[in-house]
This record gives C-alpha cells, sequence and structure tokens, in this order.
C-alpha cells in the first residue's frame, strides 16, 4: 500500500509542478538561515528560524489544499493557504505546548530522563498526531477535531502506519544522505584534515571549528546543498503523505456526530 502512494506522489509532483513552490520556498529558507548563522550570531539567525517556519507553513498549506482540490492553479494555492492556515499552526501549537509543560511540570532535565521521555511520550505523540494537517484540510477539521481523526487513523491501522513511517524515513534519510556524501567529496580538500585527527582533537571539533575549516567558498557550497536538500525532501515527503492519508481516510468511516441534536425513538439522529 504504501509504495503505490509513493509513486502516486511522484506522478503528482511531475503533473503539477506548482507542488515544487514549498520546496523552493524551503531551499531558499534554508540556506538564508545557514548564511545568517555564519555572518552574524545566533541572535539573528533564532528569530529568523522562527519566521522561516511561519512562513513555510504557509507554502506547506498551500501546497496540501491543492492537493486536496487536484487543481494546479496558484489561486488555489494561495486561497487555500490562507484559508487553512490556523487550522494547521493552532495543533501545531498545541502539540508543543504539552510537551513543553510536561518538561516544565516535572523538571526534566537529566539527559537520561529525556531521552526516556523522548522515546515514551514524545515519538508517540508525534505518530498519533501526524496527520492532523492533512486531516485539517482533507476533512476540513478544526483544531480538536483534526488531532482526534489523525489518532483515530494511526490506532486504526497501526501496522499499515508503521510500514509507511518506515519508508518515509529511508526516502527522507536516502536524499540527506545522498547529498552529504557528494556534500564531502565537493569539500573534500578542506575536510580532509580532519581524517589525521586523533580521538582527542576529534571530540573537542565543533561548529565553530567546521566553519572556520570550510570557509567563505565551503559555506556557499553548503547552503546551495541545503536548498538542493529542501527543495527535494519538503514537496517528496508531503506528496507522499498526503497520498498516504487519502488512501487511508477513505478506509476509515468518521463516525463523529454533531454535538447538538437528538435520537428518535427508530434510533435516527436529528441535528437541532
Amino acid at each position: 500500500m504504501a509504495i503505490a502512494e509513493l509513486k502516486e506522489a511522484l506522478t503528482l509532483l511531475v503533473r503539477m509542478p506548482v507542488l515544487w513552490i514549498p520546496g523552493v520556498t524551503g531551499g531558499l529558507l534554508a540556506a538564508a538561515l545557514w548564511i545568517t548563522l555564519n555572518l552574524y550570531d545566533t541572535f539573528f539567525a533564532a528569530r529568523l528560524t522562527v519566521i522561516s517556519g511561519l512562513v513555510l507553513l504557509f507554502f506547506t498549506t498551500g501546497m496540501l489544499t491543492i492537493m486536496r482540490k487536484n487543481e494546479g492553479d496558484l489561486k488555489s494555492f494561495f486561497t487555500g493557504g490562507f484559508r487553512y492556515y490556523f487550522r494547521v499552526l493552532l495543533p501545531q501549537i498545541v502539540i508543543v505546548s504539552i510537551i513543553v509543560l510536561i518538561f516544565i511540570l516535572f523538571g526534566i532535565s537529566d539527559i537520561s530522563i529525556v531521552t526516556a521521555f523522548t522515546i515514551g511520550f514524545t515519538i508517540p505523540t508525534f505518530i498519533a498526531t501526524f496527520f492532523y494537517d492533512t486531516a485539517a484540510i482533507f476533512e476540513d477539521m478544526r483544531v480538536f477535531d483534526s488531532l482526534r481523526r489523525s489518532v483515530q487513523l494511526v490506532f486504526a491501522h497501526m501496522n499499515k502506519v508503521l510500514v509507511f513511517l518506515f519508508i518515509y524515513l529511508v526516502v527522507f534519510f536516502g536524499i540527506v544522505v545522498a547529498l552529504m556524501v557528494i556534500w564531502e567529496a565537493s569539500l573534500f580538500d578542506k575536510l580532509e584534515p580532519i581524517m589525521r585527527y586523533n580521538a582527542t582533537q576529534l571530540q573537542s571539533f565543533g561548529p565553530e571549528q567546521l566553519i572556520a575549516m570550510i570557509g567563505p567558498e565551503g559555506m556557499w557550497i553548503t547552503a546551495l546543498f541545503l536548498f538542493i536538500g529542501m527543495f527535494l525532501l519538503l514537496p517528496i515527503l508531503y506528496c507522499y503523505k498526503a497520498c498516504f492519508f487519502k488512501k487511508l481516510a477513505g478506509t476509515t468511516i468518521i463516525t463523529q456526530q454533531p454535538t447538538n441534536g437528538e435520537y428518535d425513538s427508530k434510533g435516527r439522529w436529528y441535528k437541532y
């Protein structure tokens, strides 16, 4: 099942070029963030990260709207981005706030406890709510309804979801590793001294030393590879996720009833 949806996603990307817009936007933002981090400091980079995330959310929301309507025009793209923006943003805020609140309430700071908490709570929460954005857009649901719908689908089709996530991660790491190999080959002359480092030098080697080692030329090359990575990852993974959700949701009946109403003597539901 999951392989068929990946093929469908790739076909859609060929047929509807507008779906690549989030990739272009994400690539430009990732490159800009990297350059800002190199030329300035973390003060500006941290703020640019938040702004970039909010901007990128608009484009990915528009992308999902295009896939819902199966229309490849820019008007539907931007209209959908505006219409569903907060329906996708607010559940993200809810999920992150709950996780952060638990960290604060229980005073989790020890690295072993953080690791156990991540494996035992954060990752399952991420999996259970993974389809909230597609539910919000494809089924026109609001904040808590989209979260509930995602949990319902995941638990109803756990085996299929796990297979999907496995392929999803294979695609992700496949692209990332391939780009990293090419990046290292492009900067081999600058990175070659690392091969002669002893264990002590490697242990103390950090991002600052890496940035100084690759120099300005390496900074621009790295920015290019970040652009390519985001350009490929965002459209492919989001299209794959949307195609899988459509298939999964099509086999599941939504049992939610209107909140205001009553059943008559024959068991029929009447909405007020």
